[in-house]
Parts: C-alpha cells; sequence; structure tokens
C-alpha cells in the first residue's frame, strides 16, 4: 500500500507565522555581526506575542526580516503555510500589501498625503475598490475616534493621533498579521493607554499581533512574551490565562488613565 507522503512544514505546525533557524548578519567595518542567531519561532492565528529584550539584543531586526523589510541571511519564513523568505523584493512587497501591517515608533507617515489619504492606500495597493478603501477608511477613523482629522496633513496632529493614523493605516487592507515595532515608545502615559486599548481591541477582534517593546507593563498585555538576548531567543513565556490576563490588562488601562 502506498505511504502518504511526508507533510510540510506548513502542515506540521499550524501556525500563521513560523521562523526556522532565522539568522540575520550584518556587515560592520567589514566584519560580520549577526543581529539575529538561529531564531526559530512560531505564531499561531490569534495569537498576541511580544518580543522584549536589551537595546541590540535585534528585536527590531527580528520583525523586520520577519516582515520582509530585510531580507534573512538564513533560514526560512513560512507565512500562511507559503515559505516565503525566498522571495524577491517585489513579491514581498505584494505579500505585504495583502497580509501584513506595520506600525513604526515614529509613525512613518506620508507627509505629502492627508491622514484620509493615508490610511486608504494600503488598502487601494492591495487592490480593493476606491468605494471599499473610503469605506474601509471611515470605519477605521470612527473607530480609532479620529474622523475629523481626516483632511488634515500629519504633522498637524498629536504624537498620539499619529500613532493612531498608522494604526488605522496598518489595519486598512485587513492583514493576516500585525507587525508592531515600539508603538507606545514615542507616547506620554495617556497616548499609550490609548494605542494599547486599540491593539486590545484588534486583538480581541481575531488579529494576530506580534509587537516589539522595552516596557515590560506593556508586554504583560500579550498572549506570549519572548525575550530576546544578542540575537537569540533567551525565553518563550506564556503571560497569563484568557481570565487572569483580561483582569490585568482592565487593572494596568486604569493605572495608566
Amino acid at each position: 500500500m502506498r505511504q502518504n507522503p511526508e507533510p510540510s512544514p506548513a502542515q506540521e505546525i499550524p501556525a500563521l507565522l513560523r521562523a526556522r533557524g532565522l539568522v540575520k548578519v550584518y556587515k560592520s567595518g567589514g566584519v560580520p555581526v549577526e543581529a539575529v542567531r538561529g531564531v526559530d519561532l512560531d505564531v499561531a492565528v490569534g495569537e498576541f506575542v511580544a518580543i522584549m529584550g536589551p537595546s541590540g539584543s535585534g528585536k527590531s531586526t527580528l520583525l523586520h526580516v520577519l516582515g520582509g523589510l530585510e531580507p534573512a541571511t538564513h533560514g526560512e519564513i513560512w507565512l500562511r503555510g507559503r515559505r516565503v523568505d525566498r522571495l524577491s523584493p517585489s513579491a514581498w512587497a505584494v505579500l505585504r500589501r495583502r497580509h501584513v501591517g506595520f506600525v513604526f515608533q515614529f509613525f512613518n507617515l506620508l507627509s505629502t498625503m492627508t491622514v484620509a489619504d493615508n490610511v486608504e492606500l494600503p488598502a487601494l495597493l492591495a487592490g480593493a475598490t476606491p468605494k471599499h478603501a473610503r469605506k474601509r477608511r471611515e470605519e477605521l477613523l470612527a473607530e480609532l475616534g479620529i474622523t475629523a482629522k481626516a483632511d488634515m496633513a500629519p504633522s498637524r496632529l498629536s504624537g498620539g493621533e499619529q500613532q493612531r493614523v498608522a494604526l488605522a493605516r496598518a489595519l486598512a487592507n485587513e492583514p493576516s498579521l500585525l507587525l508592531a515595532d515600539e508603538p507606545t515608545g514615542n507616547l506620554d502615559s495617556t497616548n499609550t493607554r490609548d494605542v494599547l486599548r486599540l491593539l486590545g481591541r484588534a486583538h480581541a477582534a481575531g488579529q494576530t499581533i506580534l509587537m516589539v517593546t522595552h516596557d515590560a507593563k506593556v508586554a504583560g498585555l500579550a498572549d506570549r512574551v519572548i525575550s530576546l538576548f544578542d540575537g537569540m531567543i533567551a525565553d518563550d513565556a506564556r503571560v497569563l490565562p484568557a481570565p487572569r490576563r483580561e483582569t490585568a490588562v482592565r487593572n494596568f488601562l486604569e493605572l495608566r488613565g
């Protein structure tokens, strides 16, 4: 009788995002420096994972490699059951438009566009009709409380408002995976609270999130916390069972308010 073929890596572990043996090497003065050193990682659908570590530990580099903003030197990356580390830059760009949203510490909004145009652009690039992109933009701006700012330039907004716009832009194409690089690192406590509420709302709605943060309290809102040291995973721990985590989130947000 014919035997079944061995399952592919994507079938073995039902993860939205999977990395195996991930390495990223930079050249510094002609000397190779390993920023990421043999990382293995799985992120399940709907999971909220925080990545922590000291400055220079490779947190942001890992996030950028996983999202295709920087190429991996070695290793494998699987997204939605498809191996993606071998993709060309143009193919990665198409993949990001359809399945990956990015939120950065310094917002990275397009200064020559209005708030509305910044939010609409990813959906349009992903192939949405102008009508659908506009509807999605209106929904997100209303949910994030910034509808009145739609026609403004990003430079006229506060830091917290700009981060809300950045989050709306990241969610505009309804991505499978949201990657957030220190999304509260440039905000005061009030705006940090608001952005965390929005991330929590997205997570509660089923959004998969991988977030880099230096703040242990912020990381405590995630399902899992991964500690990175010298480019390697030093610890990978589940935080709290769901009911206790919800209480911790509520208490944290009340304290920050």
